[in-house]
């Protein structure tokens, strides 16, 4: 009897997903039958002592001879950072419900502009050289609207950032490369966290906003293992099937595959601005003809000499290709921005494109 009372909790769950907003707040044990309740709901908010689990370490200890506690097997570390699990882990069970509280008014009735501060632009955030890392947030803030912004899986997936915030009254779906975090480069993990949050986005009616500084795919054996064409995958999907508005910001560099999942024109995007200076092409330029001209640069044995022959060879790449100005003829970007001008250009995008709203997932991404 508890099974099938416990089944039509979770059907009705799933006919309710893409319909009204679903968060679950965890300040306890959910074992078993009760940890996928949270799982199936939207947003799962994780107090300091939740316990999300299938099985118990009695069990487990029993079962596989591992010996474990509750707080690793099922804790808010171990959610909010390995599992992904948990899209918000909260340091006080007050914290968490205040959270909620949050969740529930950015998805619930939408209205007018807040009142404004003072703005911040941007580009003041990004350092010029795209060697250097910074952190995205205040970026992110700064475009939004003021202290509308809830971060979803901050310590899971980390080169990609997710956030829900309002601009211009509206609330949206944010993603962005956390160049602090493997450079801002997409991995397996970020294909799930990205491709779930953008199919939400789209059932939920949220507009979607991508802020690109990507250099590409992660490489490496490990990533192959960890299937990062199919969980990477799941961001192609969600985002060429998505019917919600699609607008897209290159604030530094967008290269590769990597930025056709970053919200492309190609893929579908609505609207795509780049600030100037920002670079569009295969690869960066220096790791181009590295590739292209491999010989040749082998052929010249004084470093020096060397380094100066890829300076060159990479400025003749960058004319040739055409890098930003190809991209605007080509189609690849609408519009050349300056970054003070960020917030005001989506806001004018937004309000001309009609409110669209997905279909339902077919189960959980």
């Amino acid at each position: 009897l508890v099974v099938l009372a416990v089944g039509r909790v979770f059907a009705a769950q799933t006919r309710a997903s893409g319909r009204v907003p679903q968060v679950s707040v965890v300040l306890g044990p959910a074992a078993g039958g009760a940890a996928y309740g949270p799982a199936l709901t939207d947003v799962v908010v994780m107090g300091p002592s939740g316990r999300v689990f299938v099985t118990g370490p009695d069990v487990v200890r029993r079962v596989t001879g591992e010996d474990i506690d509750m707080e690793r097997l099922g804790g808010p570390d171990t959610h909010g950072r390995i599992s992904g699990v948990a899209h918000i882990v909260s340091p006080t069970d007050d914290e968490a419900l205040y959270t909620a509280r949050r969740l529930a008014l950015l998805l619930g009735a939408q209205h007018g502009p807040s009142v404004e501060e003072e703005p911040v632009d941007p580009g003041t955030l990004v350092p010029s050289d795209p060697r250097h890392s910074y952190d995205v947030r205040p970026v992110v803030r700064a475009v939004l609207d003021p202290g509308s912004y809830v971060e979803l899986h901050r310590e899971w997936a980390t080169s990609a950032v997710t956030m829900l915030g309002r601009l211009g009254g509206r609330t949206v779906g944010v993603v962005a490369n956390d160049p602090q975090a493997k450079a801002g480069c997409l991995d397996a993990e970020t294909g799930d966290k990205t491709g779930r949050f953008v199919t939400w986005c789209d059932t939920m009616g949220l507009p979607l906003l991508f802020l690109v500084d990507v250099p590409g795919y992660l490489p490496g054996v490990s990533q192959e293992d960890e299937g990062v064409l199919r969980r990477g995958a799941k961001l192609l999907h969600a985002y060429a099937g998505a019917r919600v508005p699609r607008l897209t910001v290159i604030t530094r560099k967008a290269y590769g595959g990597a930025f056709i999942a970053m919200g492309s024109k190609g893929l579908g995007a609505d609207k795509v601005f780049a600030w100037p200076g920002a670079q569009v092409d295969v690869m960066g330029a220096t790791a181009a003809v590295e590739v292209l001209n491999r010989r040749e640069l082998a052929a010249e044995k004084d470093p020096s000499a060397r380094a100066a022959l890829v300076l060159r060879l990479a400025a003749e790449h960058e004319a040739t290709t055409g890098g930003l100005t190809r991209a605007i003829e080509c189609g690849a970007v609408d519009e050349v921005i300056e970054p003070a001008d960020t917030r005001s250009a989506l806001l004018a995008a937004l309000a001309e494109l009609p409110n669209r709203r997905g279909k339902r997932p077919n189960g959980p991404q």
